[in-house]
């Protein structure tokens, strides 16, 4: 087997995987946008086909890491190969823990029905899911692009993310203190707003990886964070 047929064979592969990671980026947006509409709308099927759907994206990130670890035995990539290799396994790695939140605010729906909503704190996490799915988006395509720049700016912005989840919890914390009925609702509020502002650090991690993988560096310096308030 010549060298620019064995170049052309991983090249293949690695382009495989690169379609594979774009498909659970897919699976796990869609699933976080549902369970937000999910909780916002009452939509109990909404919410359990959020949690079903898990299981899929589940098993996509399991192939993904055998496929990498398979071709890392076989081809022994190396430098910059071996960088593309690692990062799209670690970027599945952070969009099964997204799909997780997903899960997650998708079995909340369920309770908050019950419970009763805080219509405009249900708002706020609605618009804060479709912030973080619009960054973990945005740090998806910095990677297959290899956009530095726009990887740089996800990461130099995670504050705002912070902010968001902030301004959430005193939201919530002022509803608690003026009826203690909306405890149970802002709780579970605040826990889903908590893996919200998860995913946009997720989200920040995969944009590390296209500095990762077009520098042969993870970023030295620290990014800007703001102190998160929360129990």
């Amino acid at each position: 087997m010549t060298q620019t047929h064995i170049r052309s064979v991983f090249d293949r592969e690695l382009e495989t995987l690169l379609a594979e990671m774009k498909r659970m980026g897919d699976m796990v947006e869609t699933a976080l946008l549902n369970a937000a509409d999910a909780l916002a709308g009452h939509d109990e099927e909404l919410a359990q086909r959020v949690r079903s759907g898990d299981k899929e994206i589940d098993a996509l990130e399991a192939h993904i890491q055998t496929q990498c670890a398979r071709l890392m035995a076989l081809r022994a990539p190396t430098a910059s190969d071996l960088r593309a290799v690692l990062s799209i396994m670690r970027i599945a790695v952070a969009l099964e823990r997204c799909g997780d939140y997903a899960k997650n605010l998708a079995k909340r729906s369920k309770l908050l029905s019950d419970y009763g909503n805080l219509d405009k704190s249900t708002l706020s996490v609605s618009q804060m899911t479709r912030t973080v799915v619009s960054r973990l988006r945005q740090a998806l395509d910095s990677y297959v692009a290899r956009d530095e720049s726009k990887a740089i700016l996800i990461r130099e912005t995670d504050h705002e993310i912070d902010q968001m989840y902030n301004s959430l919890f005193r939201e919530l914390l002022t509803y608690m203190l003026e009826d203690p009925r909306n405890i149970a609702s802002a709780m579970h509020l605040q826990f889903v707003g908590k893996n919200m502002e998860r995913v946009g650090d997720h989200a920040t991690r995969i944009a590390e990886q296209t500095l990762y993988l077009t520098t042969g560096e993870m970023p030295a310096a620290e990014r800007p964070k703001t102190e998160i308030q929360g129990f």
